[in-house]
């Protein structure tokens, strides 16, 4: 009773679809078109491999934006706890930061992965590398293998190949078209945990660009009157901004260039201090004193944060402690458009909800299934992005099992 099953990307999501066909006693076989299984998860751990997150899961879940109450069915099967179980019986000791992200013991993603890849092959997973999609059917599968034609055929598929964020690691979005052409609905792949680009001035950019922006507040207005506020930092480049708080908010203003053209993020420079206690100090004004002695003295603002302030207001919109204080406290920053894809953490779109039924089939092409960042959702850094592309997988390999056994009772 054993069927053949085709897994392409050896990714997180690619590799727990495989274990789970395979366990159900199935042929396994993984293609990716890299030399070697899981480039992008290798390389997101060198920093610290942040696994998922210790958040209560009715937090947890909304970190998926729109696409929650979908997500919700893979997730809710195989949430950050059962992954935290799952990693340990590889042998792995996790433990939950301060920022409630949870880490290996080791804070790397090789030993992991090392010890994965080890129990998979002596389950009897088989591995081609180097063999890269170029057409699908419904049972079957082209690859280039160096140049080479190669045809192989399933009774089922997992197409597991990432979004379109570092291609040079083997996620270049090049089945979009390939989909499309069978039919399937794809929303178009966009950037996501991005940074953006912004029209600094000249001084700015020379004087400026590079520079951490600390101990501030950032907010956004979303359209139902809605604030979004996180306080971090960020880094101001020469064209715009970067970095884990502008990420956060990346969803949010990228919806916004999308509808309008540009999006805007207001930032609070003294989030510790209230409006009157900045008003308080900035009435001790002294004669002939400079104004960025007088903003140094007084508050401790100095470098790109007085620069921003100049960037963001004419001299006549500050002239009073009270107006100054206001400008202080919400400096608007405006954005037009994202970070090429090529250089983000990861991407947005997809295959859309509607074209996969509940266990991630392709409603045009039966017997296909779809997991991880080819779907069309998108999630902050954290440990959402991995938990989820781990939870598709597991129910993408379920949908598999079952579509095999229904097909043989």
């Amino acid at each position: 009773m054993q069927k053949t099953v085709i897994i392409i990307g050896a990714g997180p999501a690619g590799l727990m679809a495989a274990e789970g066909v395979r366990a159900a006693g199935h042929q396994v076989q993984v293609y990716d078109a890299q030399a070697s299984a899981c480039r992008k998860f290798l390389l997101a751990g060198i920093g610290g491999m942040n696994i998922t997150h210790s958040e209560a899961y009715p937090e947890f879940i909304q970190r998926y934006y729109d696409k929650a109450d979908w997500l919700g069915t893979a997730i809710r099967q195989f949430d950050a706890g059962a992954l935290r179980e799952w990693i340990h019986d590889l042998g792995i000791e996790t433990f939950i930061g301060t920022s409630g992200r949870v880490f290996p013991k080791e804070m790397k993603a090789a030993p992991l992965l090392r010890y994965w890849l080890k129990r998979l092959r002596e389950s009897g997973v088989e591995f081609y590398m180097r063999h890269k999609m170029v057409s699908l059917e419904k049972n079957q599968v082209e690859f280039d293998c160096n140049g080479e034609k190669v045809i192989a055929k399933a009774d089922a598929i997992v197409l597991a190949m990432g979004g379109a964020s570092w291609p040079k690691l083997g996620s270049d979005g090049a089945w979009q078209a390939i989909l499309q052409n069978n039919g399937v609905m794809v929303e178009p792949l966009q950037s996501a945990n991005c940074g953006f680009y912004s029209e600094w001035s000249e001084h700015l950019q020379t004087k400026f660009a590079g520079s951490p922006l600390k101990s501030v507040a950032f907010s956004f207005a979303l359209g139902d009157g809605k604030i979004v506020s996180k306080q971090g930092e960020c880094i101001v480049t020469k064209d715009g901004m970067e970095g884990s708080s502008i990420y956060a908010f990346s969803k949010y203003i990228r919806d916004d260039i999308n509808a309008c053209g540009h999006g805007v993020i207001t930032i609070d420079l003294l989030p510790l201090q209230t409006e009157e206690q900045l008003i308080k100090k900035l009435q001790n004004i002294k004669p002939k004193e400079s104004f960025s002695k007088y903003l140094k003295r007084t508050l401790g603002i100095s470098g790109v944060k007085t620069a921003l302030l100049y960037e963001t207001y004419d001299k006549d919109q500050y002239q009073t402690p009270a107006t100054l204080a206001r400008c202080l406290k919400s400096l608007s920053v405006s954005f037009y458009k994202t970070k090429p894809i090529e250089e983000v953490i990861s991407s947005a779109g997809g295959v859309c909800e509607s074209a996969v039924n509940e266990k991630l089939m392709l409603n045009a092409m039966p017997s296909v299934f779809c997991a991880g960042e080819m779907l069309d959702w998108e999630a902050p850094t954290g440990g959402y992005l991995l938990t989820a592309c781990f939870a598709t997988g597991h129910l993408a390999g379920q949908g598999v099992n079952d579509w095999l056994a229904s097909r043989l009772a």
